[in-house]
């Protein structure tokens, strides 16, 4: 039994070992970035390539503050893992990562422009105060309501509802309606702001994500089944053993 537990161990470790891992390309800008006051880390785009062989692809939204003011540059494409793809399959448009003017770094998911500038009123106010109403950005800053892409500005109702009880613990994506949340890659937010996204990619990387997602099905059954039958097999034999014992 012990030999067959140390080889258990040896096989485990031998697997570990080949594998590599690989920062994602927003671990490594936050890395890069840690000397900013600010910064926050926008999903600008998605696309996969390939038909058999397929290349998964990133492009992002960076928006630091080096002089006290906002400034926006769009990162070129990167080749990301195809688990790290999926991972963000919804997140078109949105925050992947922050950090805010107390230096704390957020990595759930946010509307793009939550955690630093909307609600701050360094940069817009309410249109009705704080009863209700929709964002809009001072006549300085108001390049950032493209740069967001809040071409209507966001409502009270669905900052108030992330900024009390998502911000800092956890991914908020807006209300859902007819089983497709307000932000995000699908919902209808970014249908409004990113139509070309739509007519371009949108199918294509819906069809790529039920590909993938039954390729992983198929994994996690296959995986049962053979646990299963080596179960089944186990079981048969320690039945013989214990058979053959009567005839003795």
């Amino acid at each position: 039994m012990k030999i067959f537990s140390l080889l258990f161990i040896f096989i485990l470790i031998a697997c570990s070992s080949g594998r590599s891992f690989t920062k994602s390309p927003v671990d490594t800008y936050i890395r890069d970035l840690s000397s900013e006051k600010t910064f926050t880390i926008v999903l600008h785009d998605l696309d996969v390539d390939g038909s058999f062989f397929k290349t998964y692809k990133h492009q992002y939204k960076i928006i630091t503050e080096p002089n006290g003011e906002p400034k926006v540059a769009i990162s070129k494409w990167f080749e990301v893992s195809k688990e790290f793809f999926f991972k963000h399959e919804n997140d078109l448009g949105m925050e992947l990562a922050s950090k805010d003017s107390l230096g704390k770094l957020h990595k759930n998911v946010a509307p793009a422009g939550f955690s630093n500038y909307v609600g701050n009123r360094r940069y817009g106010q309410w249109s009705n105060g704080n009863g209700g109403g929709f964002w809009s950005f001072y006549g300085k800053y108001a390049m950032m309501s493209s740069m967001f892409n809040m071409m209507s500005g966001p409502r009270y109702s669905y900052y108030n509802d992330y900024n009390r009880n998502y911000r800092n613990s956890r991914s908020y994506y807006g209300p859902k309606s007819g089983g497709s949340s307000y932000y995000g890659t699908y919902g209808k937010h970014t249908q409004k702001s990113r139509p070309n996204f739509f007519k371009r990619k949108a199918s294509k990387i819906r069809n790529s994500s039920r590909s993938f997602r039954d390729r992983v099905r198929n994994k996690v059954n296959r995986s049962s089944s053979r646990r299963t039958r080596s179960s089944s097999r186990y079981r048969s034999s320690s039945f013989r053993s214990r058979g053959g014992g009567f005839g003795k």
